[in-house]
């Protein structure tokens, strides 16, 4: 069977663009997944253009309406949700299971903000006159860029699109290139539920040909972007000398804790998690692991074990614990951090291997003995390396966790209550997890990162809201 052949959607229409380029599977790169005709700066206007012809109409549309078109795609993309997982773990390179859950995931995401459209968009205030009644409501900006990532294909573009639409505004959104046919799938699942042309455009293309043109467009009145900190910065400059409002999520170097009291079967099985499934790539994921000293040789070997007992290998076959990485620019990212490693003398517990495979991969890696100065020890790898760092108190492991620019999600084990709590008041993180990994998220609840990680705004949940809307404060004198 002859694989898809993907193009742009604007305004409701299949749009191609002026170069086909193959969508590969990471596992086996000689194998293709699908074709993909790539945009224009030409066509990335049009499907502003597009957006903004819809916004009128969509922002009319009474909120339970734009509700109830949500919800019927979350049924679409739960029916479908095999179908889309196998696609994704094909062109991502997640395990099927990993790639199904987040499929799921996207389709609760959806529900979730269906049902964010019966909730109150508004306050009344008293007003010192008796004639006036004076209220404020929240109403949507207009067109939204969105821009996300591959390594979380349906449920990032879903916690953006989602309360996009819902709270009234109009969408063109541009996913990684390398990720064509799950951007697919979400889309066609929105339109199949009936989602009006126009209020949500596909752009297939690349970021350096087609970003600066959803980003300075004077039609769109809002970026949300996740992605790396280099691109994320430079676009945030350009969008708010436009006058634009920007939300960004970037990376992390996640720390996990591990004090002396911990329950160190739980923290180890907690830390391979959070540093080797999706391959690593997570900018949740835990790359820093900070082991008081009483511990550290135990806590390394655990997870060293695990890292060696979880298989590698095809992300289609049920035994798989942890698939390729995503293209070969990332492998020669990580191979890149793993030949410094070597070269700084680390002491290897576990993988640092790169399988004789026509795939892209890369053996879950544990890492010792590194300074704490180290590029491998600051900079965000985007691969399943773990580098575990000694300290001799609490205090101290504080302080490493805290010494990062960045500061998205932290974790701690530990079994002292007040030490949790403590924690959760020091470390300079978005998301604080105790006994968790330092990756996973619940979608009902604020997500986000402090200083490097983030623009300061935050996402999923209730909050959402504040980004895709503004106020309007209204005095009525009868």
């Amino acid at each position: 069977m002859s694989e898809p052949a993907l193009t742009s959607l604007v305004g409701g229409r299949r749009r191609d663009g002026d170069e086909v380029v193959a969508d590969i599977n990471p596992a086996a790169p000689d194998e293709r997944v699908a074709t993909v005709s790539l945009a224009t700066p030409e066509l990335a206007a049009e499907a502003v253009e597009a957006a903004a012809l819809a916004s009128a109409p969509w922002r009319e549309t009474t909120p339970p309406a734009r509700g109830e078109v949500l919800r019927h795609a979350a049924d679409l993309v739960d029916e479908r949700a095999d179908a889309i997982g196998r696609d994704l773990a094909r062109e991502e390179g997640k395990t099927l299971a990993e790639a199904i859950g987040e499929t799921r995931r996207a389709a609760a995401i959806l529900r979730y903000y269906a049902g964010q459209t019966l909730e109150p968009d508004g306050e009344t205030y008293p007003s010192h006159s008796p004639l006036t009644f004076l209220y404020a409501r929240r109403e949507p900006l207009g067109v939204v860029a969105a821009i996300t990532p591959w390594n979380f294909p349906i449920a990032i573009p879903a916690w953006k699109i989602a309360p996009a639409i819902a709270f009234g505004n109009t969408v063109v959104w541009k996913p990684a290139e390398i990720v064509p046919l799950t951007s697919t799938h979400f889309a066609t699942a929105l339109f199949d539920a009936g989602l009006p042309d126009g209020v949500l455009n596909l752009v297939l293309g690349r970021g350096s040909v087609v970003g600066d043109t959803l980003v300075a467009h004077d039609r769109v009145d809002a970026v949300t972007f996740t992605g790396s900190n280099p691109v994320g910065r430079a676009l945030q400059l350009k969008a708010t000398e436009a006058g634009k409002k920007v939300q960004l999520e970037l990376g992390g170097k996640n720390p996990a804790v591990v004090l002396a009291d911990a329950d160190l079967e739980l923290a180890a099985d907690q830390v391979a998690r959070g540093a080797f499934l999706s391959a690593g790539q997570k900018c949740t994921a835990t790359s820093r692991v900070i082991v008081e000293q009483p511990v550290f040789e135990e806590l390394g070997e655990r997870v060293a074990a695990l890292a060696r007992s979880w298989p590698l290998g095809d992300p289609l076959d049920e035994t798989t614990k942890v698939g390729p990485l995503s293209s070969q620019s990332q492998l020669d990212t990580v191979s890149g951090y793993l030949d410094l490693a070597e070269s700084e003398a680390a002491r290897v517990l576990a993988g640092g291997g790169r399988p004789n495979s026509d795939g892209y991969f890369v053996e879950p890696t544990v890492l010792a003995d590194l300074p704490a100065n180290s590029r491998v020890v600051r900079e965000e790898i985007f691969g399943p390396v773990a580098a575990l760092l000694p300290a001799s108190s609490y205090e101290e492991a504080v302080a490493l966790a805290n010494d990062t620019p960045f500061g998205l999600t932290a974790a701690l084990f530990t079994r002292d209550l007040g030490k949790a709590l403590r924690f959760a008041r020091e470390i300079r993180a978005g998301v604080v997890k105790v006994n968790q990994e330092s990756a996973g998220l619940e979608f009902q609840a604020p997500f986000g990162g402090m200083r490097g990680s983030s623009s300061g705004s935050r996402e999923q949940g209730k909050v959402a809201r504040d980004f895709f809307t503004q106020w309007k404060t209204v005095y009525l004198d009868a």
